[in-house]
């Protein structure tokens, strides 16, 4: 059910004022899971640089399980990050606008999304053209 233009004004002035407080922002923004996946994979991004540091130090001194912990360090926080990554863009995240739904995985799930698309075009294509 569409909004009255009475509604619509309330509602886009209730927007402007929402704008405008930095306050309500900054709350805004600190439960945006969004920000916290962000904010994981950058700090996986610096474990990873500290990792590869501590690889690049045990190579030199030769000393090969500090080496090896160097490298065991940047593979599981680089995994740290894919997995924070994955979540930011999974679609449960996006707070406003955003669907609860997941996207079926796997072949059949593309597979029965693309015949969906099809038929749509099929039943949507000019009535001169059949």
């Amino acid at each position: 059910m569409p909004l009255s233009e009475h509604e619509q004004r309330l509602f886009e002035q209730i927007e402007r004022s929402l704008a405008e407080d930095p306050k309500f922002a900054s709350a805004v923004r600190a439960s945006d899971p969004r920000f916290h996946a962000r904010r994981r994979v950058l700090v996986a991004a610096g474990v990873v640089i500290a990792g590869l540091a501590l690889l690049i130090y045990g190579a030199v001194i030769k000393t090969p399980p500090l080496a090896v912990a160097g490298f065991v360090v940047m593979l599981a926080s680089l995994g740290y990050a894919v997995q924070s990554h994955r979540r930011s863009q999974s679609p449960d995240l996006h707070v406003v606008g955003g669907t609860t739904s997941r996207r079926p995985r796997g072949r059949a799930g593309r597979r029965g999304s693309f015949l969906d698309r099809m038929e749509d075009r099929w039943r949507q294509r000019p009535e001169g053209h059949r």
